[in-house]
């Protein structure tokens, strides 16, 4: 004979422990990772020659990011498109950082950026410029929260080496108070003279 669960006939609602697994899915990591935004890159299929023949498989790049200035992106192999995507997010989590915006909406300077045969040159925005690059640079930072920005991409067009080359060139990226910080100055001086020099510019 089947047991069955024990019925709540007092007419009290279940504490917060008792209600199973939805109270699990509510945990801060949980949203964290709800808040986080999603690009798919690009995926391209691979093959591996075996005794037998080819065994084909599909690598995915996915860059994820939080709007705030925390991005990150990942690679990932597997022999459905689902789980390449899959392991691709859950390397671009792991690899997050966070790069510093102005105002946030932009980036504080001008930078470049190498990585192998990739070259990117970064420009700071004013407003209303909205994202002027293409790719997978467009994609980055629209994870990352930039709203203006201006990016060419001066060498390969390979989305791995573009992203790796734009890493370098955001690692590069300082605020004022980093600057202040790092010469003992206050930040109110590093601003002015930034504002001077765009004036003659």
């Amino acid at each position: 004979m089947a047991r069955t669960a024990p019925q709540n006939t007092s007419g009290e609602r279940p504490q917060r422990g008792e209600r199973g697994g939805r109270d699990r899915d509510r945990s801060p990591r949980g949203r964290e990772d709800s808040d986080l935004r999603e690009k798919l890159v690009s995926i391209n299929r691979v093959a591996k020659v075996v005794k037998g023949g080819r065994r084909f498989g599909f690598s995915a790049v996915v860059v994820v990011g939080d709007g705030k200035g925390r991005v990150g992106f990942g690679k990932g192999k597997a022999r459905e498109v689902p789980e390449a995507i899959r392991k691709g997010t859950e390397h671009a989590k792991r690899a997050m950082v966070r790069i510093p915006l102005r105002e946030g909406r932009t980036i504080h300077h001008d930078v470049q950026g190498e990585f192998g045969a990739g070259r990117v040159v970064l420009r700071a925005a004013p407003a209303g410029t909205g994202i002027i690059a293409g790719g997978p640079m467009r994609a980055l930072f629209e994870c990352l929260g930039v709203q203006d920005v201006v990016a060419k991409s001066v060498g390969t067009s390979n989305p791995h080496n573009m992203l790796r080359a734009t890493f370098a060139a955001l690692s590069h990226v300082v605020s004022p108070r980093q600057v202040a910080a790092k010469r003992g100055k206050k930040v109110g001086d590093v601003i002015g003279r930034r504002e001077e020099e765009e004036a003659k510019e």
